[in-house]
């Protein structure tokens, strides 16, 4: 049998627990902020290089020797990689030898060019003095002062001097094309020293450009050719490239906005671009537009865009991803409420409003940009309304709650 007192103290006890009234919920509320924003589009860009060379092998040939550090900065006309230069340094000296030969022959030929106009000149002496027999031996023939036989012999003798001044000068013709053939020759031998000389340099891989040289793609001692691929691969840092892909829409909607190619050329100047990293952190140098690619790809429906930042510490390499924002407009007196505080269910956006009594009234809204953690609402809320953003789960239409300031999570780590 339980003692009265313990079933008094019992009723006691339940009465003042009926008694108490419900705890009201605590939520954290912010005001809606009415301000001025840019609207900032954002992409996911990808960093590659302002110029990148690769070094690829230009002849056939063994590695011999790597002559720069991996990762290391590298400038225009360093020698980066060494190929065998034996063979063609003995096909250089086959096509000089080739070449003296040919300037041989031409030395000959134009020898043989003097010795035969000095037989021109002596076959023309000796006709001349054939024709000058002839033309004083025939008035002596017709007075009779010589037999027919001496003036014949006379003729003859001039016709043999002509024949012999054809031969002459058909010598000097033949030796003149053997001096075209000749010079024909070293002007061959000359531009075949001049590729063994080429292909000789080619054994030197050297940097066209300043830059960062990038890993060895092939090991001293590697056979390489033409087809091996690059060997390693500089490239310029500073500045560096971002490439982003942006809709055809956000394209129209940029020039629809800037209609002449003057006010195109004018906002993309003043266009500056962030660069987001992978740590979360806003890069320091403000990046600029650099170009739009010549079309907007078929299958996907959107353009290349690329813009360039300054790199002077090299800290932005090739291949790195980054995300890319850019302010292309101004919304004026927008109003923000936090992201959290908007609620969507089956398309419809909803927010928890706080009253001047503290009771809940949930209100359809049409949400706008979003802007940082904030989300720009276009319709359903006026400037200085409290709206719930933490709790916001657990209010009902009606309820009445107790308002502390909400505290967004980074503001909460600063303090």
């Amino acid at each position: 049998m339980i003692p009265a007192a313990v079933i008094m103290d019992g009723g006691c006890a339940n009465g003042t627990q009926a008694g108490q009234a419900p705890s009201q919920l605590v939520v954290g509320v912010a005001a809606v902020e009415e301000r001025d924003v840019p609207i900032y589009s954002e992409w996911i860009g990808t960093l590659d290089g302002y110029v990148n060379a690769d070094i690829k092998a230009q002849v056939a040939g063994y590695l011999m020797k790597q002559d720069y550090t991996e990762g290391s900065v590298v400038q225009k006309g360093q020698l980066l990689f060494e190929i065998d230069p034996r063979p063609f340094q003995a096909a250089v000296d086959q096509a000089k030898g080739q070449l003296a030969q040919a300037n041989g022959q031409l030395a000959q030929a134009r020898a043989q060019l003097t010795q035969a106009e000095a037989q021109v000149a002596v076959s023309k002496a000796n006709q001349d003095r054939t024709q000058l027999d002839v033309n004083r031996y025939i008035p002596l023939a017709e007075q009779q002062a010589i037999t027919q036989q001496d003036l014949d012999n006379a003729t003859q003798n001039n016709l043999g001097a002509k024949a012999q001044v054809q031969v002459a000068q058909a010598q000097v013709e033949t030796t003149r094309a053997q001096i075209q053939a000749a010079t024909a020759t070293i002007e061959e031998a000359q531009a075949a020293v001049a590729t063994a000389e080429l292909n000789l340099g080619f054994t030197r891989l050297i940097s066209p450009i300043d830059g960062i040289a990038g890993i060895a793609q092939q090991q001293v001692g590697a056979l390489v050719n033409p087809s091996s691929g690059p060997i390693t691969t500089v490239s310029t840092v500073n500045p560096i490239k971002a490439y982003i892909t942006a809709s055809e829409q956000e394209y129209l909607d940029f020039h629809r906005r800037y209609t002449t190619q003057a006010t195109v050329d004018a906002e993309r100047k003043q266009m500056r671009l962030e660069l987001m990293l992978a740590d979360g952190t806003i890069y320091p140098q403000p990046g600029t537009f650099y170009f739009a690619d010549r079309q907007v790809n078929p299958g996907t429906g959107s353009i290349r865009v690329a813009g360039l930042f300054a790199n002077p510490g090299d800290t932005l390499r090739p291949g790195q991803y980054a995300r890319v924002r850019v302010s292309l407009r101004s919304k004026d007196h927008a109003l923000l409420v936090p992201q959290r505080a908007v609620t969507e269910l089956q398309g419809i956006y909803q927010v928890a409003v706080v009253g001047s009594d503290n009771k809940i009234v949930i209100r359809n809204v049409t949400p706008g940009e979003r802007v940082g953690n904030q989300w720009i609402i276009d319709k359903g809320l006026n400037p200085g309304e409290r709206v719930v953003a933490e709790g916001v789960q657990k209010v009902r239409p009606g309820m009445s709650v107790i308002a502390k300031p909400y505290v967004a999570p980074e503001q909460a780590t600063e303090r």
